[in-house]
Formats: C-alpha cells, sequence, structure tokens
C-alpha cells in the first residue's frame, strides 16, 4: 500500500501526471476505509460493501469507440459494429481529463489478466473512486510481487473516471458517456458512467487484442471435474453461465473470460460478477454465501439503514443488482493453472417463447451457428409499464474483439471442436413448450441435471429425435430419474401443437435474418456450411405474428 504525491510532468506514468495523491494497490481493508470516508458506500451484515451505479447501466455500442491511427487502422477490422474517433478529439478529451483529475486522488491497481504467467497480461487500472479500485482488485489476478509505482510495465493502462463527462461538440463522442481504446497509446479511457462491469469489458478486449494468435479467447464460464475433464459454459447474460457452471460437484475454474491454445485452457480473470435479483439460497447456495463475505462488492443491492441487512428481492432501484467478488471466496475455486482442452461445450439461452428445447445435442457446425448467433431473449420494459421478451441476438456472445472479424472466431471454435472431439450442447433454461406468458421457467435443478448427464455421458445410452425445424437432437427418453421425460420435447408440451409450430418457425425466421446481417462478410465454404443449418417456411408471413404471447 503506497501513499504517493506524483512529482509532476516528468514522471512518465499514463494517466498519473499532475494527479494530485497517488493510492497505489491499497488491499482490501484499507479499500473498505477509503470507501466509508468518502461516503462511497455502505457495509452491510456480515461484512460486503454495498454501493451504488446510480442510474447508470451497460452502455450503448454507439458509446464505444476506437481512435484511429497508424496501429489501429493495420490491427483492427473495421465494420460497421465500430466507431472511430480521430487522435485530435482523443487527445482533447484525455487532456480535459486529466485536468479534471489534477486536483483529486486516483486509486491504481496493478494487475494481471491470466492464471498462466507465461500468457499474463499486466494492466495498470487508474480509477476516480476506491470502490472502482476493490472491483478491479476483485476481478483480476493481484500481482504475486508488486512492484513500485514508477517500476511497473503495463501492456495496457486503463482510466475510469465516471464524474468526467464528455461534451459530443468538443469530443468526438455521441454522448457524455464513453469507452475510447487507443491501441497506439495503450489506453483505455472510460468516462460518464459508475457501472463497473465497463471495467470489465475493456480488459477483454484488450486482452482479446494483446493475446497471441494461437490463443482463442472466450467469454465463457468453465468448470473441470474429478477426472481433469473440462466443461465450457456460453451464455449471455441471465442465461446461467455463472450459475450452472458453479457446481459442488466440480471445480470452478472462472466466470467471465478463458484463453484456449493448443496445450489447453486457462483463466483470463479472477473474480465473479454475478447477478442477484431473486437469488435463492437452495438454488445458487454458493453465490448466495458469497453476497454475504467481507470484500465482496454489491451494487444496487437494497440495504435497510438500521439493521444493514440486505434484500435481493427489492428491484426498486433496478434488476441489475450485482455482486462482485474474488472466486477465492468460492470453496470449489481453482486459483491458478493450465487446464486441459474441453471435453463439452454447453451454449446457453434464456428463451421466453418456449420453443427451444431444455437440451439438444448439436453438431459442431450447429455450434459454430449458435455461437454466431448468440442468441437469447431480453426482457424489456413497455410504455404501459410491462415487461416484454425481445428477440435478442449478439455475435460471439458480446465479442468485443479488435483485430478479427466475426466469423474468424466462428472459424477457430471450428477448428477446436474438430480436433478434440468436443461435444456440443444447447441448453435453454428459460421456457420450454409454452411462452412465458403461459408456462414455468425450467428449474434450475432440471437444468443442472441435464448438463451432468452430458457430461457423464448418461445421454449416450438413450434414444434422440431430430427436431425437423431446427434440425438439432432432442432428447426421446429420460436419461435420469431426475429429469421428467415429458419436460424434455417443447412439442409435447405445447397445449397446441399447431401454435407451437407457428412459434417456432417465427424464431427460426428471425435467425435467418439476423444471419443475412453479416453473411455477406463470410468466406463462401463457411456460409454454405452455415446456410444450410436451419431454412425457414417463406410461405408464412412471419413478421406479422408476435409469437403470440
Amino acid at each position: 500500500m503506497v501513499d504517493k504525491q506524483t512529482p509532476g510532468p516528468e514522471m512518465a506514468i499514463p494517466g498519473l501526471v499532475h494527479i494530485k495523491q497517488v493510492r497505489h494497490n491499497l488491499t482490501t481493508g484499507a479499500l473498505y476505509e477509503e470507501i466509508v470516508t468518502h461516503r462511497e458506500g455502505k457495509i452491510a451484515h456480515l461484512g460486503p460493501m454495498v454501493v451504488r451505479t446510480g442510474h447508470d447501466a451497460e452502455m450503448p455500442p454507439s458509446d464505444k469507440f476506437i481512435v484511429k491511427d497508424p496501429v489501429s487502422d493495420k490491427k483492427v477490422y473495421w465494420d460497421s459494429t465500430k466507431n472511430e474517433l480521430s487522435e485530435n478529439f482523443f487527445n482533447t478529451l484525455y487532456n480535459r481529463l486529466l485536468a479534471y483529475m489534477k486536483s483529486k486522488t486516483a486509486y491504481v491497481q496493478d494487475c494481471m489478466a491470466g492464471s498462466v504467467e507465461e500468457y499474463g497480461v499486466p494492466m495498470r487500472i487508474i480509477t476516480e473512486t476506491a470502490w472502482h479500485s476493490l472491483f478491479a482488485r476483485n476481478m483480476f489476478y493481484q500481482l504475486s510481487d508488486p512492484l513500485p509505482l514508477e517500476q511497473f510495465a503495463p501492456a495496457f493502462t486503463l482510466i475510469h473516471v465516471p464524474g468526467f463527462h464528455a461534451i459530443p461538440e468538443l469530443d468526438g463522442t455521441n454522448t457524455a458517456s464513453f469507452v475510447i481504446i487507443s491501441l497506439e497509446r495503450k489506453m483505455v479511457l472510460i468516462g460518464g458512467t459508475s457501472y463497473a462491469g465497463e471495467i470489465k469489458q475493456a480488459v477483454f478486449t484488450m486482452v482479446n487484442y494483446l493475446m497471441p494468435e494461437d490463443v482463442f479467447v472466450m467469454r465463457c464460464s468453465a468448470n473441470v471435474g474429478p477426472d481433469d475433464d473440462v466443461a465450457i459454459f456460453m451464455g449471455r447474460g441471465e442465461a446461467g453461465k455463472t450459475t450452472l457452471a458453479i457446481d459442488p460437484s466440480r471445480r470452478f475454474l472462472g466466470d467471465h473470460s478463458h484463453a484456449w491454445n493448443e496445450k489447453g485452457l486457462f483463466n483470463l480473470d479472477w473474480g465473479g460478477y454475478a447477478k442477484l435479483y431473486g437469488i435463492r439460497e437452495e438454488n445458487q447456495p454458493y453465490i448466495f454465501a458469497c453476497m454475504r463475505k467481507f470484500g465482496t462488492l454489491l451494487e444496487n443491492v437494497s440495504i435497510d439503514p438500521d439493521t444493514r441487512r440486505i434484500d435481493t428481492n427489492d428491484n426498486s432501484l433496478t434488476e441489475n443488482i450485482r455482486a462482485a467478488y474474488p472466486i477465492s471466496h468460492l470453496p470449489n475455486a481453482i486459483r491458478r493453472g493450465l487446464f486441459g482442452h474441453p471435453k463439452n461445450l454447453f451454449l446457453l439461452t434464456c428463451d421466453a417463447f418456449g420453443v427451444l428445447p431444455p437440451i439438444a445435442r448439436l453438431t459442431p457446425e450447429q455450434a459454430v451457428y449458435a455461437f454466431l448467433s448468440a442468441y437469447t431473449a431480453k426482457f424489456k420494459q413497455t410504455e404501459t409499464g410491462k415487461m416484454k421478451p425481445e428477440v435478442m441476438f449478439d455475435v460471439c456472445f458480446g465479442d468485443a474483439a479488435l483485430a478479427l472479424p466475426s466469423y474468424a472466431y466462428g472459424r477457430k471454435l471450428m477448428e477446436k471442436i474438430t480436433q478434440h472431439k468436443i461435444k456440443c450442447w444447447l441448453v435453454n433454461t428459460g421456457w420450454s413448450g409454452e411462452p412465458y406468458t403461459r408456462g414455468e421457467r425450467i428449474k434450475i435443478g432440471h437444468s443442472r441435471a441435464l448438463i451432468r448427464a452430458a457430461i457423464s455421458g448418461d445421454f449416450n445410452t438413450i434414444r434422440w429425435e431430430t427436431d425437423p425445424v431446427f434440425q438439432f437432437e432432442v432428447p426421446a427418453e429420460s436419461p435420469d430419474e431426475n429429469i421428467p421425460a415429458e419436460m424434455l420435447n417443447p412439442r409435447k408440451q405445447a397445449a397446441d401443437p399447431g401454435e407451437y409450430e407457428m412459434r417456432a418457425n417465427r424464431l427460426v425466421a428471425e435467425f435467418v435474418k439476423d444471419f443475412k446481417k453479416f453473411e455477406s462478410d463470410i468466406p463462401e465454404d463457411m456460409r454454405v456450411m452455415l446456410s444450410q443449418i436451419i431454412s425457414v417456411d417463406d410461405s408464412f408471413d412471419f413478421e406479422e405474428y408476435d409469437f403470440n404471447i
């Protein structure tokens, strides 16, 4: 822990020039003291720290930029999904940001991304607030032998200043909030938002860019069994990626991002960032315990001002309430190491329309299609106040890679699946048979049982049926007494088979429409392969059909 008065512009430390005071590598206890002293948060019953992000949530893609400079011009795959910012605009904003920080204290965490030293990416995270510094300390690997402030040489520097707002007409941004990446300066600037998840997302982007070409970086959770059989779980928010990867019968490797090379799989971050709204101890006992531990950050969780007890069923502030904790809080987590090649790949979705089965067996081609589409249903509030699901796609599960087009990551995944003979599965944790207005969400216990049956090989002994619309395989019988056979096929669960077929074909139409957005950029051999995965009946006007929910 270091308090340092920065001597002035001669100190060539990006982001720290002119800053009044630097608080370097503060421990968790020291950060707690800073957070309480500066009224950034409150200590809850049993020790977690409760903080607020205000109205801030994850920023839209339109507020995220890459500086157009000689480095990015060669390294970045520039397409319609990437927003460029000129060097002049970046310099103007950066200088104004430094002026803003001049009279403030900066909190610095020097840390590492990567559980294997050979591939570790050193980074410096500078924050305006102590609680965001604690977030960084929880999320990433602490250095085993930290260097003095001036001697540490990060691969990149991230500066997070929520109190600083951009001026669009002066800085070239679209709003007052921004995430800006400069590859030439090896720097990320984040401002106008207190949402800590932007730090995690930006680190993933930079680490992805800095990793060697032979390393495949993925957004996923992972665990490993007693026989060293690794399983990876890919999915968007609320699909159950973290919940299902934390299994008492297996060791937990990581929550958010992993890297995969010719030697095996390794974790990139050292923290969990779990959603808490409506959490129940019987369904998620480990995360439930984590949110009551010293060192855990609770974002936007309701807290009683007198008893200091928390309430994760209160969504009066937002439903996006989260816990940020080091995975050392989990009793079955593995801190460091290189692990074997995955044997099972689970692609998770939360389907609110009741179309997809609780589990399906995928071919490698179907798995790559699901990876590129990254479908889930996302609930949004209507003007009347009701929550309504929308079909959402996010290429490669929100992959923010800079150097390659999306199909290149799909090709990498295909090569890995084929080379290591990985079994691929689609797991729907939403509704099956009937949509959310008429049915019940699939129980977590059933999803766990299905995943365990897939990993153990119990599914190898049963009959399978091919779905006539999606062409994947659905279990024709249950491999386990804990899995009700009647839940396995959504067609058999639907009250009206004809209406179910309409919903199924409507969802297929959404997949086809999404695929058309990027199929022209895909090489012909891959485009032909993927275009044959699913097709839609052109005789029905699916645009007019609203899933009847």
